[in-house]
């Protein structure tokens, strides 16, 4: 994606063809919340925010480091699905072909578990950022982030999704048991950033 223009990038999404898909779009999802947070700590320095600059100086720099890896994420993903498209397309004529076609598919479909799972961990991070500013941040962009947190809160369960689907076709019983353990210590933070969403919104409307 990088260098991409961003419609370019939707509309290649919006086509019939395999990447870029869910798993890059809910990377996307990360960059953006992380872009977000990025703002508002910027949003929160100055002489009248002096006695949080190092926390909003700190917020802002993960915030732009987690960013940047989701970005590479969304290309990542895009590969990794790529990788899978290609074994799925390999020849299965002879019993040769077949054989190697399902190795091709399982370790494709093994590789691609780990941007979903990446941006995952990643979505977590940008939770708890967000959940750090909801009572420092600056109120005026304090909107913005419930908003962040929704997007992250978003790609976290975008990631679960597609960790879930590709450990749904894995053969190996020993993969798809940590995966379903990935999948479900990542669950754990979806409702955090509901509850970041629902404490802003609580804030506006007894404001």
């Amino acid at each position: 994606m990088k260098g991409q223009p961003i419609d370019e990038w939707l509309g290649a999404l919006a086509s019939r063809t395999p990447t870029p898909g869910g798993g890059a779009a809910a990377a996307l999802a990360a960059a953006t919340a992380a872009s977000l947070i990025s703002m508002v700590a910027e949003y929160t320095t100055g002489e009248r925010w002096a006695d949080r600059s190092e926390q909003m100086e700190a917020t802002g720099a993960e915030a732009r480091r987690l960013g940047a890896r989701a970005l590479e994420l969304v290309d990542a993903d895009a590969a990794a699905f790529a990788q899978v498209s290609d074994a799925y397309s390999m020849p299965k004529e002879t019993e040769a072909e077949q054989a190697a076609r399902q190795t091709a598919i399982q370790a494709a479909l093994a590789a691609a578990t780990d941007p979903p799972r990446q941006v995952g961990e990643l979505a977590i991070e940008l939770i708890e950022l967000a959940r750090s500013l909801v009572e420092t941040g600056n109120p005026n962009v304090i909107s913005d982030v419930a908003v962040a947190a929704s997007l992250a809160g978003g790609a976290l369960e975008s990631a679960i999704v597609n960790v879930e689907v590709n450990c749904a076709a894995l053969a190996d019983p020993g993969q798809r048991a940590e995966l379903t353990r990935v999948a479900a210590s990542l669950q754990e933070s979806i409702a955090t950033a509901a509850a970041i969403a629902a404490d802003v919104r609580a804030g506006l409307n007894s404001s």
